[in-house]
């Protein structure tokens, strides 16, 4: 079974902004690389198949009462399902309202009060709030830095010299009623109030608990030791809060120190010391012929905004900055910049709790003027997105697509090594001509132009969510990355994408015209056969290499010398398209497991086994690149022909699977193929002792998943 490497941040209704960031922020320090922290959806909770790779289902700070109208059945029967086999549940403080069997919260405030029965009951008993008074929603105006005592013995390893206690985060949480009394069904304080409290608390204090709950646990907590101080404002006009934070960060040691604690508690790898997020390196634009790149930057000049002699392009997501010399960023023309806005412009880290902005913290718009009305130009918004990148800091959590993107054309010469230690432009580029020759692609284009980053956001993102700068990239653009930090999968899905990985994303303006008899449904499907075809193209030996298609877009490995020959994921695919003129720009982004560190599956662990040479990142992605060209300049001109749906089934796992159809009643139907006008899945009911009706189901890839490990597929809604 593959090992479960999501760690799963509810953001959905009840859940606040600063609440879900500060989780997302420290758990990532603590948890990078070894698990991927990602915000999800009700939805996703509800409908997705997420629990066989969750580490961690984390519930933030909020409004419980938001969780129970969006997960109150469905939900909550998933969430406790997961955790009794053998999950893993963390909840502050509204999600530790939440996750107990009755919530409290100002009961003989008819303005606030909050009562009733919670579903999940981890804690099997009553969470009672307020523990210290003075809570308004969205507000810091309740906001205190209060004691907790760590309870040593409930944890296996403590380190010698941790202090007995440490200040925490408190903003409305609760307190777990007679915790102490319920030790006999499993509960132990890991942490109590030192303080007095301002509701009845029984025998225990307890501010965060444990329980085991069948082969699962959870641990829910009243206050928020997830909070960083270093992410907390320091509002000029009020030097209380301010005192606050220097209470909580004169212990911030001894309260990392227990959130490892916490995390070790459910069995996860923690990190000895926080693994900061990678700043954003810059991005290398380069192309297989020497004036090519320049050529490409020029091409933009409509798109430029010039602010003091520098060029910009402002687009939809993302500013950047083409920057024609390699060196560091000009001091005096940063200074002139920032200088010159308007307005002070503060990182989203300074914002306060629920996600408004703390008093003072910016400067109110006279009621009277009209200055505040005016809509931003593209100078401004550069100004603005300097001055942010200017002030940021790797402590802080950072809204990194207000960061400035540098992006270097390299004009004469590809990037030196020096300057991308990580990948190789020359190797890259002289494996590209000779896959592509191999392939026959005469005049090619795909991978001939590259966009490199050591660490960038997400290449989906930079290339997908800015549509002019879309618009003037060429058909098989593409652009890669060694790490990033706010990775996209389907949904709303964002991780960090550590080393390891071969991720890119292909440009592809496909003509309106041609929709007809090259649809682009199957696109998705060319790009998955690319990534097969590219593996075992990579050199003699390598079709040995047991990859295999899953519908519609996903592919798997079989694990070799093993007796019972099991798959794993080692590869998806997610395509964006947007549509502009006579053309769709389609995105497609692509993330192999090339040589990611155990206990991650990863294509080179495979490859070992069958006594090949380790893949190189270069190599295998001129490949990939040389086979999509070649696979795509077919489509182009047949659509989806037998050759390429012959290619296909060679590849996938599907031909002849039973499955069962949820859409349809729990109809079972055999697999048949692909339909080559539309791309649905086909497959043939089954009736009584399996045998064929003659009835044909068609299958939309955007409105079903298929789980083939049980047969199922189920309908997206």
């Amino acid at each position: 079974m593959a090992a479960k490497m999501n760690v799963m941040v509810y953001t959905g209704t009840g859940s606040t902004t600063e609440s879900v960031r500060h989780c997302l922020f420290t758990l990532r320090r603590l948890l990078s690389p070894s698990y991927a922290v990602i915000p999800v959806t009700g939805d996703v909770i509800i409908k997705e198949p997420w629990m066989a790779s969750c580490a961690l289902l984390v519930f933030p700070g909020g409004a419980d009462l938001g969780y129970c109208r969006t997960l109150n059945g469905e939900g909550n029967s998933r969430i406790s399902r997961y955790v009794n086999n053998g999950g893993a549940y963390l909840g502050f403080c509204a999600g530790g309202y939440y996750g107990s069997s009755k919530c409290e919260f100002e009961v003989d405030n008819p303005e606030l009060a909050v009562v009733g029965e919670r579903e999940l009951g981890f804690f099997p008993g009553v969470c009672r709030g307020l523990a210290f008074p003075g809570f308004v929603y969205s507000s810091e105006a309740g906001a205190r830095a209060v004691e907790l005592k760590i309870h040593k013995s409930a944890f296996s390893e403590v380190k010698d010299g941790l202090a007995e206690t440490f200040k925490s985060y408190y903003n409305g949480g609760g307190v777990f009623v007679d915790a102490k009394k319920l030790e006999n069904r499993d509960v132990e304080i890991l942490a109590s109030y030192t303080e007095d409290l301002h509701v009845e608390s029984g025998e225990g204090k307890a501010a965060v608990v444990y329980r085991k709950v069948d082969q699962g646990h959870a641990i829910l907590t009243g206050a928020h030791p997830e909070f960083a101080p270093a992410n907390l404002a320091r509002p000029a006009d009020n030097p209380d809060y301010s005192s606050i934070i220097n209470s909580i960060a004169a212990t911030d040691s001894t309260r990392l120190a227990f959130m490892r604690l916490l995390l070790s508690k459910f069995g996860l790898r923690v990190n000895e010391e926080e693994q900061a997020v990678p700043s954003l390196s810059r991005l290398h634009l380069s192309s297989h012929q020497p004036a090519g790149a320049a050529d490409l930057a020029a091409s933009w000049s409509e798109i430029f905004t010039l602010v003091d002699g520098e060029e910009y392009i402002v687009d939809a997501n993302d500013v950047f900055h083409i920057k024609k010399d390699s060196g560091a960023w000009s001091v005096h023309s940063l200074t002139r910049a920032v200088s010159d806005v308007a307005v002070e412009v503060l990182p989203k880290a300074l914002t306060g709790q629920g996600g408004n902005k703390m008093p003072g913290a910016e400067k109110q718009p006279d009621q009277n003027s009209n200055e505040e009305k005016k809509p931003k130009t593209k100078e401004d918004q550069v100004r603005e997105r300097i001055a942010y990148t200017a002030s940021a800091s790797p402590d802080q959590d950072l809204d990194y697509d207000k960061l400035v993107k540098r992006i270097v054309p390299h004009e004469t010469e590809l990037p030196d090594k020096r300057e991308t230690p990580y990948f190789n432009h020359e190797s890259y580029y002289a494996n590209l001509a000779h896959h592509h020759q191999k392939a026959q692609n005469h005049h090619p284009t795909f991978g001939t132009s590259l966009l490199y980053g050591e660490v960038v956001t997400s290449t989906n993102t930079l290339l997908e969510k800015n549509p002019s700068l879309l618009r003037n990239l060429p058909t098989g653009f593409t652009a890669t990355a060694r790490t990033q930090v706010a990775g996209r999968g389907r949904g709303s899905n964002v991780w960090i994408a550590p080393p390891g990985a071969l991720m890119f994303s292909t440009i592809i303006h496909h003509s309106f015209s041609l929709t007809q008899s090259a649809p682009i449904i199957f696109v998705q499907y060319i790009a998955a056969l690319a990534v097969v075809e590219g593996i075992k193209n990579y050199a003699p030996g390598y079709e040995k290499v047991a990859v295999k298609l899953k519908w519609p877009n996903d592919i798997y490995a079989q694990i070799p010398g093993s007796p019972t020959n099991p798959l794993v994921k080692i590869c998806g695919i997610l395509v964006n398209s947007s549509y502009s003129g006579t053309d769709y720009s389609l995105t497609v982004g692509i993330g192999l497991n090339l040589d990611n560190p155990l206990p991650t599956i990863s294509l080179n662990s495979l490859i070992s086994a069958l006594n090949l040479k380790a893949m190189t990142n270069e190599k295998l992605l001129a490949s990939i690149l040389a086979s999509f060209e070649s696979l795509y300049s077919t489509f182009r001109r047949s659509g989806w022909n037998r050759e390429l749906e012959g290619i296909y089934y060679e590849n996938w796992l599907h031909s002849g699977q039973v499955v069962e159809l949820e859409a349809h009643g729990g109809m079972k139907a055999k697999v048949k193929g692909i339909a080559r006008d539309w791309g649905l899945l086909l497959a043939e009911e089954l009736g009584a002792g399996e045998r064929p009706t003659g009835r044909m189901v068609s299958l939309q890839s955007d409105s079903n998943r298929f789980d083939f490990f049980k047969g199922l597929i189920s309908r997206k809604i």
